[in-house]
């Protein structure tokens, strides 16, 4: 598929602005809707989709970052859920024949990781945080959706990270901490929740390559597919600060801090993404020793930015 209006929602985060560039250069010819309405409101929603009339459209706004959601639930609630209901339905109203590709999330197989293997998308979604409970909830509307005639694909990343990443994301905090210390913003400790589970981690622009291939291949998924993204090779979180530490080449004491530690934590979350590597022809391409020194690299220069002063 060509398509020749895309709307994309929650463009200005931190995989949109990934996203932007590359529906860019994917589609060259398309008119890209960088979408600015507030999906809690469904007029907004609809006027927006009536004036774009979008052929494909990637729903990435969205309460995105677990401590957020747990802190104010019934905003999450609003975006995650009512939210994508509001662009679902306005979608079936406005524009029919539009491709939806939803960023849904690993996260909300939660309790089915007690399995200890790496799960595909036959895995019984049980979420076990407020944001991972929304995620389900749209998740599993939009499937329902699906055979009222919705042309929705339901995207399932893993633990994604990259430059630009907020620190509310643990390979980020560790790269900020490591980045403000080198330049002599904080003493050299590191604080950290728990080290020992491991967690399956990809690049953003590897997870963007695949909502690129969702909308280029549109015409063998056939509407409520839903498709893994996962490495398949989970890397312990204590491993990802050592690495880190040593791309930096500093030593640092490593402390626990209670706030970023979370209830019911998981020791092991993979994933099997052989479907997308099937049907999008998709896998990850980019060096985990790429990633971090991406991520590393720009925290160092918010660490600059902020010594002199500019926020």
């Amino acid at each position: 598929m060509v398509p020749r209006s895309i709307l994309l929602t929650g463009a200005g985060g931190f995989v949109g602005r990934h996203l932007q560039r590359a529906l860019a250069e994917a589609f060259p010819e398309a008119a890209l809707h960088a979408a600015e309405f507030d999906v809690t409101d469904a007029a907004a929603v609809a006027a927006a989709v009536r004036k774009t009339r979008p052929e494909a459209c990637v729903h990435l706004a969205a309460v995105s970052a677990i401590g957020a959601a747990r802190a104010d639930p019934d905003h999450a609630w609003r975006v995650n859920l009512h939210g994508t209901l509001h662009l679902a339905r306005a979608l079936l109203g406005e524009a029919r024949e539009c491709r939806l590709v939803f960023a849904s999330s690993a996260e909300i197989y939660g309790e089915s990781f007690r399995a200890g293997r790496m799960l595909d998308e036959q895995a019984v979604p049980a979420p076990l945080n407020t944001y991972a409970a929304t995620k389900a909830a749209a998740d599993l509307a939009l499937g329902a959706m699906a055979a009222e005639g919705l042309r929705v694909i339901r995207i399932r990343p893993f633990n994604h990270t990259g430059p630009g990443q907020s620190e509310s994301f643990v390979v980020a905090a560790f790269a900020r901490q490591i980045a403000r210390i080198e330049a002599g913003l904080q003493t050299p400790v590191i604080r950290v929740g728990a080290l020992d589970p491991a967690r399956d981690f990809l690049d953003v622009r590897d997870v963007c390559a695949a909502y690129v291939a969702a909308i280029r291949r549109e015409a063998l998924l056939p509407p409520g597919t839903v498709l893994n993204l996962a490495s398949g090779t989970p890397r312990r979180v204590g491993t990802v600060l050592d690495a880190l530490l040593h791309l930096a080449g500093i030593a640092a004491r490593v402390e626990a801090d209670p706030a970023r530690m979370r209830t019911n934590d998981i020791p092991l979350a993979g994933g099997d993404a052989s479907r997308a590597r099937m049907l999008l022809d998709w896998q990850p391409r980019i060096a985990w020793e790429t990633t971090l020194a991406d991520v590393l690299e720009d925290w160092r220069g918010r660490a600059k930015r902020e010594r002199r002063g500019e926020g």
